[in-house]
């Protein structure tokens, strides 16, 4: 969506909730079959950990087990494992494949002796047989996993790969449609005509009052009008020289509230609700609820600053 240049605004309005920046501290590996992570197992391809690894050794007396050992943090094990897939594929359940993540899977690799990843190493009849370490050309990853089929057959282990069934596709949850008016009044956010949103929300409320959407909605859209313009420098400074001044401390709460400081703009308000009296505090006392809409009336938040306004009240 577009936005109307103003010095302090951020993303457009939902300031629901709260982002939590510790997340980001760390970027995780995609899990296998997400965009940036190894394929999806599946066919001949089997992601394997120590709780299954037993199932792969007893499969190993009925075909060749092929184990390639990899880990998250190393790009040349993904490329590897990705390889040994596509020959597993092409191969179609003459061996299985099996992929196991050593950083998680760290008895596994014991077991193998591996030292670093990416390793390789067959298993027949129950026995390991080591193939390679690192990451060779394909025509010689190729010529191993021949002269393995080999050795397979001589020892009598001819036995085919059950192709896994392929993973059910989830439908895409379709969202419902808004209400015509809350349609309209998204439309009008979208194009940055404010106003026309703010009549779309008006009118649905018309039409009926207990519209929890539509007051929620026309709340957001009155923050977003009254900040569009608003120089947050300047705001902040008024607030600051001029504490009694309603109208000053107003203009912060709402300055607060859309940059999330969402606590700050609310102890602000109560506070000036102490400190008036009269219509100056059912003005003050009226923004507040707005901006709790805003927030969202469930929002932890909201419920200490409601606990608050009432102290101040009464």
């Amino acid at each position: 969506m577009s936005q109307q240049s103003s010095p302090q605004q951020g993303p457009r309005l939902d300031v629901r909730g709260a982002v939590d920046l510790s997340t980001l501290a760390r970027p995780s590996t995609p899990a296998p079959g997400e965009p940036g992570g190894l394929g999806a197992p599946g066919g001949y391809v089997r992601d394997v950990d120590q709780s299954s690894f037993g199932e792969v050794v007893q499969a190993s007396t009925e075909h060749p087990v092929v184990v390639v050992l990899w880990a998250p943090w190393s790009e040349a094990s993904q490329q590897v494992a990705a390889q040994l897939g596509r020959e597993a594929e092409a191969d179609a359940g003459r061996w299985l494949l099996a992929r196991v993540d050593a950083d998680a899977n760290p008895q596994v690799a014991a077991a193998f002796q591996s030292q670093s990843v990416p390793s390789v190493v067959a298993v027949l009849a129950g026995q390991p047989l080591p193939l390679f370490q690192g990451q060779p050309a394909a025509e010689q990853v190729r010529a191993v996993l021949d002269q393995l089929l080999a050795a397979a057959e001589a020892n009598g282990i001819t036995g085919r790969v059950a192709a896994a069934p392929a993973a059910p596709t989830d439908p895409v949850p379709q969202e419902p449609a808004l209400p015509p008016l809350h349609q309209a009044a998204y439309d009008a956010i979208e194009r940055d005509d404010l106003p026309a949103a703010r009549e779309a929300y008006e009118q649905a409320l018309r039409e009926n009052p207990r519209d929890a959407m539509a007051r929620a909605g026309l709340a957001q859209v009155e923050l977003m009008i009254r900040t569009a313009t608003a120089d947050a420098r300047a705001t902040r400074e008024a607030g600051a020289a001029r504490p009694d001044d309603v109208d000053a401390q107003l203009a912060v709460a709402d300055l607060d509230v859309f940059a999330g400081a969402v606590e700050d703009g609310f102890v602000r308000l109560v506070e000036v609700v102490r400190r008036t009296s009269g219509a100056e505090r059912e003005r003050v006392r009226e923004r507040l609820v707005q901006l709790f809409e805003v927030v969202g009336t469930d929002d932890p938040r909201v419920a200490a600053a409601r606990r608050a306004l009432a102290g101040a009240l009464f």
